[in-house]
């Protein structure tokens, strides 16, 4: 059996002094070795390397000039390299960036990147607002502003690594924002709490675990990513009786922001039975969820438990081997969501998402203590962002997390 192809090939010294790299049995020339212009042709070359299932076109050039232009591809596999590290834990905002790349690429992808201007980005632009998503529906203004953005600090990347000259990037940041009624684009809807009532009849159809989730998210206002990390060894238990919640990782780590979230009252009562296990394991597990669901589902088995399928295997293999199911160690917000709006399905309550709750925390503490309260407890350093929802002083967190909502 034939050796397998390496997808990523690897960056080589050659004795001229240059850099290059080996595809396809032939060898492609990148220019002075480790400098910025052949680390991105080498990202550039990678990546159409594996878009080409591991082949090169005959075309392709394997000595470029020195005075060889970087193209836009270049510019873009260069920070998709930086930015798969910087969204390591985020793989959806990776591939967000990669798609939005991918369509750069697709668009002027051979294009010199000094010559991307304004103009050429707002060609990207209005290809923005033609575009459907995968729901079938036009992107939205705010949307595609931000995918705009997104290109800029794209080129902004690539000013920092010196292959580009800053006049790109400043010439890009020219192009203004679209603004309400100055485009076709589909104007996005704020994001409304959702009623307590709603909440409480969803409740009644989760899990145990589950319901905990929503409970201490009421509670405290958290971002639903805050409460699907929360571990034991995360929990400051106070002198006072209050805990102190401080996620290993949040939203705004890397601005160099502390994250500490009172934990009291009903949520504490909700938090403590899911503090007996080990330091360093998640709180909440699906696989608890998971087993919960399917006690229930067997009490109302009608099929007696020798025949059919056995709880907790998927189908059978092609040997006919039953194959245990394997669960995440955590839930991620999509499979939290998903488990709300199927249960406030079967409650014949409204949809909500959790990320509303979080709105309805803002709406109740906010009418209870005013905008501080409300805005130590969600942990945001603006006040304009608290009132779009509805650190400064961990004291008036921990007075706000008394006001906050019971499930």
């Amino acid at each position: 059996m034939p050796r397998q192809k390496a997808k990523l090939p690897k960056y080589l010294y050659h004795v001229s002094g240059q850099a290059r790299v080996y595809l396809d049995g032939r060898y492609f020339y990148l220019g002075t070795h480790d400098s910025p212009e052949s680390h991105a042709r080498y990202f550039a070359l990678c990546k159409e390397y594996q878009k080409h299932g591991c082949k090169m076109p005959e075309d392709s050039s394997t000595h470029p000039s020195e005075d060889a232009p970087i193209t836009v591809s270049c510019v873009t596999a260069d920070y998709l390299e930086f930015a798969q590290v910087k969204y390591a834990k985020s793989p959806g905002d990776y591939s967000k960036h990669e798609s939005l790349c991918d369509l750069l690429d697709d668009e002027y992808g051979d294009l010199p990147a000094v010559e991307f201007g304004p103009r050429r980005l707002s060609e990207i632009r209005d290809l923005l607002v033609a575009t459907k998503n995968r729901r079938g529906r036009h992107n939205t203004r705010h949307y595609i502003n931000q995918q705009v953005q997104t290109i800029v600090q794209v080129f902004k990347r690539a000013v920092a690594r010196e292959l580009v000259p800053v006049e790109v990037w400043t010439a890009l940041k020219a192009l203004d924002s679209l603004r309400e009624g100055e485009t076709v684009a589909n104007e996005s809807t704020d994001r409304e709490p959702v009623g307590i009532e709603a909440v409480r009849q969803t409740a009644e159809h989760l899990s145990p675990v589950l319901k905990t989730m929503v409970r201490i998210q009421a509670a405290t206002g958290m971002r639903p990513s805050e409460v699907l990390r929360m571990r034991p060894i995360d929990i400051d238990k106070r002198a006072d009786g209050v805990w102190v919640y401080r996620p290993n990782e949040h939203k705004t780590k890397r601005h160099g922001k502390k994250k500490q979230v009172p934990i009291v009252g009903d949520a504490q009562v909700a938090l403590e039975p899911y503090l007996d296990r080990e330091p360093t394991e998640y709180c909440f597990k699906p696989e608890e969820s998971a087993r919960w669901y399917q006690e229930q589902k067997s009490a109302k088995r009608k099929t007696p438990a020798n025949q059919g399928d056995r709880p907790g295997y998927n189908k059978r293999t092609r040997a006919g081997e039953s194959k245990p199911r394997q669960y995440s160690p955590k839930f991620d917000k999509d499979s939290y969501r998903r488990a709300i709006v199927r249960a406030a399905k079967k409650a014949g309550a409204e949809h909500w998402t959790p990320y509303q709750l979080r709105h309805t925390a803002a709406t109740v503490i906010r009418e209870a203590l005013g905008i501080e309260g409300a805005q130590a407890l969600l942990g945001h350093s603006k006040r304009q962002m608290t009132e779009h929802y509805a650190k400064e002083s961990l004291d008036k967190a921990i007075e706000a997390a008394k006001a906050g909502p019971k499930i």
